[in-house]
């Protein structure tokens, strides 16, 4: 798509408050690919107007009708998913069949769930002697990350918008041009002026604005903990809402009843899926010390099949801190069996798919997010052990458990400190609640649970 010079700010495109752009590069060539405005607070402060005037008449809007603009989005999403791919693949460097499948499939999915949730969730319900209404909490600011850029944007704005809230959104300054074409597909959607609004810029800039605007009733962020941290005590102080899905450092967790090729190969596959650029990957693989050796070849095997099948990671910055964390693991004592540091093209951020053997979880790679195609092999001793090792981050944001008996992984899984667990190889649910324990957040995403962030609660007694 072509990159607009403007921002869309109470149903059009309109020119940013000062000169600055963002370079758009595309991370396979290192070529420039577009430009767009550096918004400024002034920009977010109109944004925010804009929603803020919208909000009435959009959550005075049945939801059925809000359901009916949804479903429109979602059709306009299906016709363009092509373009959604293409540009994805543009800006990320993600392969074009893993764009097309999940960055522009799964968003396509989370849309339709919205538009069904918004035609039939409880708006309103009896409790006794009372009448409990579900309310928009009103104007939403949307912080949204680069790694999933339409998914990360639809998870937050689709249950917003299904709740009666209007939008102001801030997307990763790495991905700008998907967020332009969503801002595209909501106005051919038809929805009102206002009710959606994009305001493309720095971090510190227009993302601080949005998280500190009085105007804002609710942030909600993903991306780093430390920045989300930041925007918790920034709305702490203010007494607004938050909702932030922030990192992981997930644990794969294979019993020895597992069937052990088939975990630690899906395990690889879920590690390299978009470049490792997945804070719900299972970055820490833990193996029962009888298995550990077969499990450590099967998995460098596996990496090493990927080569150039992963495309690279988003940006130089994002290129030399993996590198940084592949040199601090082998300075750290742990083998390296697969991949390692060395760019394997000359061109492009990309990192070859590495796995290191004999990791401890003292280990800096065990410990903090890598945020690249990155795995860690640990060994257990017995399950308590295994246990200990999975919970012993200050993540909690998801995570894997193998077993010949499901039962017994359940189990084990029931026990894990973190917010969603794989069974034997789980599939994505677009209806299953999303986020964290600990350090990996606050609230949740997708589904009914999704929609609740946005809704506050009025009981009228009789």
């Amino acid at each position: 798509m072509k990159p607009h010079d403007g921002l869309y700010i109470d149903g059009a495109w309109r020119p940013a408050a000062g000169q600055d752009l963002i370079e758009v590069v595309n991370p396979a060539d290192e070529q420039v690919i577009g430009h767009v405005p550096a918004g400024t607070a002034l920009d977010v402060d109109s944004a925010v107007r804009a929603a803020r005037a919208a909000l009435p008449i959009w959550a005075a809007t049945p939801p059925a009708e809000r359901s009916a603009r949804l479903i429109a989005l979602r059709d306009v999403l299906v016709a363009r998913r092509e373009e959604i791919a293409e540009t994805v693949t543009a800006e990320l460097g993600a392969p074009l069949a893993f764009s097309q499948t999940v960055h522009a499939g799964v968003p396509i999915a989370v849309a339709g769930s919205y538009a069904e949730l918004a035609a039939t969730h409880g708006f309103e319900e009896r409790v006794g002697n009372s009448t409990v209404h579900h309310e928009p909490v009103g104007v939403v600011g949307a912080i949204t990350p680069w790694n999933y850029p339409l998914h990360q944007i639809v998870a937050k704005v689709a249950p917003a918008l299904a709740a009666g809230c209007t939008v102001v959104l801030k997307p990763a300054e790495n991905t700008p041009l998907t967020a332009q074409l969503f801002a595209e597909a909501v106005h051919e959607a038809g929805l009102p002026a206002g009710v959606f609004n994009l305001v493309t810029g720095l971090g510190q800039v227009a993302g601080q604005a949005l998280a500190e605007h009085p105007d804002v009733d609710l942030v909600s962020f993903t991306g780093s903990t430390a920045v989300g941290r930041h925007i918790g005590a920034v709305a702490g102080g203010a007494v607004k809402r938050v909702a932030l899905e922030l990192g992981g450092k997930s644990a794969n967790v294979i019993l020895p009843s597992a069937d052990l090729a088939k975990a630690v190969g899906v395990g690889v596959a879920n590690v390299m899926s978009n470049s490792g650029q997945t804070c719900s990957a299972w970055t820490r693989m833990l193996v029962h010390t009888s298995q550990y050796d077969e499990a450590v070849e099967l998995a460098a095997a596996a990496a090493a099949k990927y080569g150039d099948r992963i495309g690279p990671v988003v940006s130089a910055r994002q290129l030399d801190r993996v590198r940084g964390y592949i040199e601090r693991g082998v300075a750290e004592g742990a083998r390296l069996v697969a991949g390692g540091a060395q760019p394997p093209r000359e061109k492009g951020y990309f990192v070859s798919p590495t796995v290191f053997a004999d990791v401890t979880p003292q280990m800096t790679i065990a410990q903090e997010e890598i945020f690249g195609p990155v795995l860690t092999v640990l060994r257990y001793e017995d399950e308590e052990d295994a246990l200990r090792i999975a919970n012993g981050t200050v993540y909690g944001l998801a995570g894997a458990v193998w077993a010949g008996d499901e039962a017994e992984a359940v189990a084990f899984a029931r026990r894990m400190d973190t917010g969603q667990v794989d069974i034997n190889g789980g599939r994505f649910n677009p209806l299953a609640p999303f986020g964290g324990y600990k350090q990996s957040g606050v609230g949740r995403e997708l589904g009914a649970h999704g929609l609740a962030e946005y809704l506050q609660t009025k009981s009228l007694q009789f």
